[in-house]
């Protein structure tokens, strides 16, 4: 097996509240067939047999599902690879003596915990405040009694491919989360299910996003070149033309 050696630029950070910097590690020996996660792995293992404190990085599946193993590497979200998440990425992509920095996902709303680990539960509240439905438990029909047109099927299905890793937020140059709102409001407002809510929704769900200080949508469309399940903008579009059907009814209605 062919070993590859890497000049690491890494940014460490201890809290929130502290000053961060780059910092240099050696990546020598490593497997070509490793995982940049497993890369990490053997780098951190070496720095606290040296007696240093290990590069802190979030991870969890290591299979390209959870969204959690979110870095950014040499300038971009999960790599430069299309359709991967950072865990799927393999060191065979690089070149032996490459240097590679490393860093977090950037964006206000994803304040940094430690290192390469941000806080992103402004993602969960954003769903708190309206991706579900209502349903009396037990009483569901059973879901394939239900018609669904193949069209709308699969693209609540694309838009539930969402792993909520913010790799859109940290692309976006505005730090928009309009990707990640319009597909988790994409995915039910397909669906016969969601329909009853779907104005409630779209307008709980946006003006949650706007209280969290994500920024908005400026159409260049590098918040889907970013996602690793390949989401398409057409959801933000969607979104966009439910909030203001759905912001109409709601003035009329309220006056």
């Amino acid at each position: 097996m062919s070993k590859l050696n890497f000049t690491l630029k890494v940014w460490r950070q201890k809290s929130a509240n502290d000053a961060g910097k780059i910092e240099t590690y050696d990546a020598k020996d490593i497997p070509a067939e490793a995982s940049f996660l497993e890369m990490l792995d053997i780098v951190n293992e070496r720095i606290v047999i040296s007696g240093g404190e290990p590069i802190h990085f979030d991870h969890d599946c290591r299979e390209g599902i959870c969204g959690m193993c979110s870095l950014t590497i040499n300038g971009v979200p999960h790599s430069k690879e299309r359709g991967i998440t950072t865990c799927q990425v393999h060191m065979r992509k690089y070149q032996d003596g490459d240097t590679i920095w490393i860093e977090p996902f950037r964006a206000r709303a994803f304040p940094i915990i430690r290192d390469l680990i941000v806080n992103r539960s402004a993602f969960d509240r954003i769903i708190a405040a309206g991706g579900y439905i209502d349903v009396r438990t037990g009483s569901a029909v059973d879901a394939n009694s239900v018609p669904i047109k193949k069209s709308d099927a699969d693209a609540a299905f694309d838009a539930a491919a969402c792993i909520g890793c913010g790799a859109c937020v940290a692309a976006c140059k505005n730090s928009s989360a309009m990707l990640f709102t319009s597909a988790k409001i994409s995915h039910l407002g397909h669906l016969p299910q969601g329909q009853p809510e779907r104005d409630k929704r779209v307008l709980a769900m946006v003006r949650q996003m706007d209280a969290e200080g994500f920024g908005n949508c400026t159409n260049q469309y590098e918040c889907e070149a970013a996602c690793p399940k390949e989401i398409s903008v057409d959801h933000i579009a969607r979104m966009n033309r439910d909030f203001a059907g759905a912001l109409l009814r709601e003035q009329v209605i309220g006056g």
